[in-house]
């Protein structure tokens, strides 16, 4: 108990499952069922809100959605965006995120304090530095289907998805980064200004990425399976990658509400 007190005070988003995975981590052998047990002794319990949905934009050219159906097996396969905003002690900020569908593994990050397609772009570009989706999904926003966002997409050769309107579900995976991020991190912090906001949001999403085991994934962390399980290399050549797991397959069945501990 002290030591899943200790870990709590540290990361109190952590439910049953997490703990339990730490633990054994740390070489106790223990299972779910007694964390959860003794969580409730000490009367803890993770932190989680409800997904959020994007308001779809106007005036531009939409796409269409490509992901119906379709199976995720693969790092690369499909990457998607979206924007989020950030409240601070004054004002907010802007958060836009690119990320693996197949591993979640943050691609790239950008905040600002407009909704200018700038700060998207730069991520985007930031992206393509460490390698290139078949498909990319994002909503009907304007950021996102204005000719500098789309084009720099079709100059590398990306097949272009945007969601259907009035459904999160498309862009699901995306919705749980921003409840992890807000929960695990903004809401806790409550920044003072934009350069507490970068700081704090870059050492997230570095232990978001490195350290944070997922269950989808055995437990393995996103950079764990980006760069382990990776089909395409970076300079278009084939590498050797691990059959796919039917457990961990990302398609339309895993579009319900998670069970949380």
């Amino acid at each position: 108990m002290k030591l899943i007190d200790r870990q709590y005070l540290a990361t109190p988003f952590y439910g049953a499952r997490k703990i339990a995975a730490w633990l054994k981590s740390q070489g106790q052998m223990v299972n779910r069922k007694r964390v959860r047990r003794l969580m409730r002794i000490m009367g803890l319990k993770a932190i989680y809100r409800r997904p959020r949905t994007s308001n779809p934009a106007v005036g531009h050219k939409i796409y269409p959605y490509l992901l119906g159906g379709m199976k995720i097996t693969r790092p690369n396969q499909v990457w998607a965006a979206d924007i989020t905003y950030i409240p601070m002690a004054r004002g907010f900020l802007y958060l836009v995120a690119i990320i693996d569908w197949y591993s979640r593994y943050v691609l790239s990050w950008k905040l600002s304090n407009t909704l200018d397609a700038d700060f998207c772009v730069k991520a985007l570009e930031e992206a393509l530095e460490k390698g290139k989706p078949e498909i990319f999904n994002t909503d009907q926003g304007s950021q996102f289907t204005g000719e500098a966002f789309t084009g720099l997409l079709k100059q590398h050769g990306i097949r272009i998805s945007m969601d259907g309107k009035g459904s999160y579900n498309d862009n699901l995976f995306i919705e749980r980064l921003w409840r992890s991020v807000k929960y695990e991190e903004v809401y806790l912090k409550a920044y003072q200004d934009g350069r507490e906001a970068r700081i704090g949001l870059g050492n997230y999403f570095r232990f978001y990425n490195t350290e944070r085991p997922h269950q989808t994934h055995c437990y393995r962390t996103p950079a764990e399976v980006y760069t382990t399980i990776q089909v395409e290399a970076t300079n278009g050549g084939m590498v050797k990658s691990l059959p796919p797991d039917p457990l961990r397959i990302a398609g339309p069945g895993l579009n319900i509400a998670p069970i949380l501990s």
